[in-house]
C-alpha cells in the first residue's frame, strides 16, 4: 500500500471518528436539554384550598386530594373553642403551586390560662364544655371548676345565659379555682299558645310542637273505627289555650295501622331529670340496614317522664341525649 492510500485511509477514519463523537456529542446535549425542560415542568400544578378554620383532620384530607403536604406549627389562641382548629395557611388560598408542594400550617392547641375570662353573656352548657377541655398539669385537677348548683335568676336573657361571674374576669389564676355563676331562667310567668295538634299526624304533630316550644307528654290508645293510625286524636289543653311556658301538653295518638313481623312498635320512655329552663334534646334511631343515625325528635324540653310513639324495624337502637351527651339508650328486639 503506497503512501497516499495510507494518508487516505488514516483521513477517512479520523473523519468517521470526529462525526462519531460530534453525533454522540449531540446526542447527550437533547438528552440533557430534555432533563432539564422536564426538570422545570416538574409535577403538576395545583391550587392551595381554603382550609384555615377547619379542623386539623379535615384539612390534612384536602390537601391530600391535591397531592400537598402539610408542615405544622402548633400555637397558643384566645380561646379553647380553636383548640386543633387552622389559624392560618401558608401559602394563601387560590395560589397555584405545585403537586408535592409543602403547605405551612398554623394549629391552635388551645389556651394558656393565666386570667379568668369574660363568661357573661355566654351559655352556660358552652363555658361548661369549654371547662372540660382546659386541664391543670398538676394532679389531672380542672384548672376552672363550676360550683354545684348552679344561681338561677328571671330575666330578660335566654335560659341558660350567664348574668354573671365570679371570680371577676381577669382575676390572675395562680391554681385550680371554682366559678360561680348566676344563670337566666328566662322570663319570669311567659306564656305559649297551645297549637292545633287533634288531627295531625305525628310527623305533622311534631313539627307544630318544635316551632311552639311547648312541654309535651306522648301516650297512645288503640285505634277506633273510622280513625287513621299514628295520628292526634285528643290533646289537653286544648288548641288555642294560652299556658305558662313549662305546662305540660298531654297528646294522645293512635296505634299504627299495621305492624309487619320484622317491625316494633311502642312508647319509648325515660325519665329526664328536671332542668330550671328547658334544654335541647335530640331522639335518634340507629336502624339495622343504615350506619347513619335517623332524627326523630329534636326539641327543648324542661325535664319529666319523656314520652314518644315509634314503629320501627326489629333491632333498631334508639338514642337520647341531651346537649350532646347520652342520657339513654335502648334496642327494640
Amino acid at each position: 500500500m503506497g503512501l497516499s492510500s495510507i494518508e487516505n485511509y488514516v483521513a477517512n477514519h479520523l473523519r468517521m471518528f470526529i462525526l462519531a463523537v460530534f453525533g454522540l456529542v449531540i446526542f447527550v446535549g437533547i438528552i440533557a436539554v430534555s432533563v432539564f425542560f422536564y426538570a422545570v415542568r416538574g409535577a403538576e400544578q395545583t391550587m392551595v384550598p381554603d382550609i384555615t378554620g377547619k379542623e386539623l383532620t379535615e384539612a390534612m384530607l384536602e390537601l391530600q386530594a391535591k397531592e400537598l403536604y402539610p408542615r405544622l406549627q402548633l400555637r397558643y389562641s384566645h380561646t379553647s373553642r380553636d383548640k386543633g382548629y387552622i389559624l392560618e395557611q401558608d401559602p394563601l388560598p387560590g395560589t397555584i403551586v405545585k403537586a408535592g408542594r409543602r403547605i405551612r400550617l398554623i394549629v391552635s392547641q388551645g389556651v394558656i390560662l393565666n386570667r379568668v375570662e369574660n363568661f357573661v353573656n355566654r351559655n352556660i352548657d358552652e363555658v361548661r364544655l369549654d371547662l372540660m377541655t382546659i386541664q391543670s398539669t398538676a394532679g389531672n385537677l380542672p384548672l376552672l371548676s363550676i360550683r354545684e348548683p348552679l344561681m338561677y335568676e328571671f330575666s330578660t336573657e335566654r335560659p341558660g345565659t350567664i348574668l354573671a361571674q365570679k371570680p371577676e374576669p381577669g382575676t390572675d389564676i395562680s391554681g385550680p379555682m371554682t366559678m360561680e355563676f348566676v344563670v337566666s331562667k328566662g322570663r319570669e310567668n311567659q306564656n305559649v299558645t297551645v297549637p292545633q295538634l287533634t288531627g295531625l299526624t305525628i310527623a305533622r304533630a311534631l313539627e307544630e310542637i318544635t316551632s311552639s316550644g311547648i312541654n309535651f307528654q306522648f301516650s297512645v290508645r288503640e285505634k277506633n273505627t273510622g280513625e287513621s293510625g299514628e295520628t292526634v286524636v285528643a290533646q289537653v289543653p286544648p288548641a288555642n289555650s294560652t299556658i305558662p311556658l313549662n305546662s305540660l301538653v298531654q297528646i294522645v295518638v293512635t296505634s299504627p295501622d299495621r305492624v309487619a313481623d320484622n317491625e316494633r312498635a311502642g312508647l319509648f320512655k325515660y325519665t329526664i331529670p328536671q332542668n330550671p329552663y328547658p334544654l335541647l334534646i335530640r331522639l335518634e334511631a340507629i336502624l339495622p340496614s343504615d350506619a347513619e343515625p335517623q332524627k326523630l325528635l329534636t326539641a327543648n324540653y324542661m325535664g319529666g317522664e319523656f314520652t314518644f310513639p315509634y314503629k320501627l324495624p326489629a333491632g333498631s337502637v334508639l338514642v337520647l341525649t341531651m346537649m350532646n351527651r347520652v342520657l339513654y339508650r335502648e334496642t327494640l328486639e
